[in-house]
């Protein structure tokens, strides 16, 4: 044991320092959020639900155990830009049949969670509860130190432990190893008659240099081991996620974290509770299917569901000027509407997935975009055209404005609607994401300028090239994207007919190409900007050019 207690304190020596880099982050955010440290422990354990307080009547409660990456900050609500997946596990089960509590806390290991925060959810466990420990990134740490002692030992050794002072509590303490942990959870979590899950770690944002792709973690095979040798469930998270962040471009795996290499942001966390939960409902395993009987929202979602066996598809995202009402004659429409102008049916297969008042932000928050995400494959092409609702108020009740420009920039907003916090950043970014996302599945991103409005300063039609105009050539420029100028295009076919030195006259007459307001087209207005799509396609010699109809 001396042996032992010797080559792990030199070696935790260097850990701890590397584990506590992340900690201590300057925050974006409305308040300073440092995890289980003396300064704010109480207000995290007061912010944490008392354990089984969300129980409803006799169903049963899904805990959750673990550390920041599965509960974050102070408050736990994303205010420092970081998530733990723990937030977005509830959607994946039936509230009305089980809760889902988490319990998890910041700067905990399996040792303090153990010996800190355990027994209070151990006495709320009752029979036909579930318990998932996912736990460990701290664990590699001072074993008696003054600030957090939280180190264990390496491995699933039963019988090993260390003896010291230990500062913190100032009291002699024993340390165990991470399996002898682990083997505790599970034993005093069957005693009450409930459910142990063991899960292994969340990846971290670290390359392997000799396979390229995400690090694995050694406690993976350590909570492998326990849960064969004790017939516990393993879902192996770690391996889950790193599957899916090793298809990821470099710049997209990175800002799936958020400040460090360990702590999510929301795109992180969601990845996370997401393969938690398909790693539960896809389980084999039979002690798992009382659970996975109230699970919901684990199939991905989809658009596509008119594809054609042999035919690309190609999606049109966008906003109203897309896809408006579409259905009476004299009101308004989107020209993804009239796609059946342009585009050979028997060639190719297009749905028009835009929605109306939707910004780049909104319509990934909403998670329309990811259901073209989920749609896409190889040969498929995507038209994105985002602009008219980006440019709004950040944080007002619609949520919809962007930072203005294409900097790799983001920022923390308290979002008045609900008061949940955001992570914003700019209109540029959301395009360069749209386009790696369908990159990564190897079908064609196109953009798209967004469609002119009915303003004629000048007696000419308004043009916002030194905008959004000039962000999206920055793009182009960025990603080599194909870029279609149907605002210019649009603009020159309506200064053609309409330019004069009368701007009230002009405006007047080219009223007929838009209806309600200077936005939002007619009939006669969509068909003119599909035409305009189909010119751009044509002129840039596009790929996609030929599933179009012949002129």
């Amino acid at each position: 044991m001396k042996r032992l207690l010797t080559t792990l304190t030199t070696l935790l020596l260097t850990l701890t320092l590397m584990a506590q880099a992340f900690d201590n982050l300057p925050t974006p955010g409305e308040e300073k959020v440092i995890d289980n440290t003396p300064d704010s422990i109480a207000k995290a354990l007061m912010n944490r639900p008392a354990p089984g307080s969300t129980r409803q009547g006799d169903n049963p409660v899904l805990f959750l155990i673990g550390n920041s990456t599965m509960r974050n900050g102070t408050l736990g609500n994303g205010n420092n830009g970081q998530w733990g997946w723990g937030y977005f596990f509830n959607k994946y089960f039936d509230g009305r049949r089980i809760s889902v509590e988490n319990q998890a806390l910041g700067g905990m290991s399996t040792r303090t969670f153990y010996t800190d925060l355990w027994p209070a959810v151990r006495e709320s466990l009752k029979a036909g509860d579930w318990v998932i420990v996912s736990i460990g990134h701290n664990d590699h740490a001072d074993f008696f130190d003054a600030k957090r002692a939280r180190g264990v030992i390496d491995g699933v050794d039963p019988d090993t432990m260390i003896v010291g002072f230990n500062e913190r509590k100032q009291a002699n303490d024993t340390v165990y190893s991470y399996g002898n942990y682990l083997r505790r959870y599970i034993a005093e979590t069957r005693a009450k008659g409930a459910n142990p899950i063991l899960m292994s770690l969340t990846p971290r944002d670290a390359y392997d240099p000799k396979t390229g792709k995400i690090v694995r973690k050694p406690q993976t095979q350590w909570a492998a081991y326990i849960a064969a040798i004790e017939g516990v469930p393993f879902v192996d998270l770690n391996e889950i996620s790193g599957a899916k962040i090793d298809q990821f471009s470099r710049w997209k795996e990175q800002y799936h974290f958020f400040g460090d290499h360990i702590h999510t942001s929301a795109f992180g966390a969601e990845l996370n509770a997401r393969s938690a939960a398909e790693g539960i409902f896809y389980s084999a395993n039979p002690q798992l299917k009382p659970l996975q009987t109230m699970m919901v929202n684990v199939p991905l979602q989809a658009y596509g569901q008119k594809r054609e066996k042999g035919k690309p598809m190609v999606f049109i995202t966008g906003d109203s000027t897309v896809k408006n009402n579409d259905k009476d004659a004299d009101g308004m429409w989107g020209w993804g509407s009239q796609a059946g102008l342009i585009f050979d049916p028997a060639k190719i297969v297009w749905e028009n997935v835009a929605m109306a008042g939707r910004s780049t932000k909104t319509y990934l928050r909403e998670g329309r975009w990811e259901k073209v995400y989920n749609a896409l494959q190889p040969g498929d092409f995507v038209l994105l055209q985002f602009g008219h609702n980006d440019i709004c108020p950040i944080n007002d009740k619609k949520g919809r404005g962007v930072i203005p420009g294409t900097a790799d920039t983001c920022h923390v907003y308290k979002m008045e609607a609900d008061g949940s916090y955001e992570v914003v950043y700019s209109f540029g970014w959301y395009l360069r994401k749209f386009i790696d996302d369908v990159r990564e599945k190897g079908a064609t991103p196109i953009l798209l300028s967004l469609t002119p409005r009915n303003e004629w300063p000048n007696g000419k039609i308004e043009r916002r090239n030194d905008t959004y105009g000039k962000w999206y050539r920055e793009v182009v420029e960025q990603t080599g994207v194909e870029f279609v100028d149907v605002h210019n295009i649009s603009a020159d076919f309506l200064d053609k007919k309409f330019a004069s030195k009368d701007a009230t006259k002009s405006k007047t007459k080219a009223s007929r190409y838009f209806n309600h307001d200077h936005t939002h087209t007619s009939l006669l207005g969509a068909q003119m900007n599909a035409r305009s799509v189909a010119k751009g396609l044509r002129d840039n010699q596009s790929p996609l050019a030929k599933y179009l109809k012949a002129k």
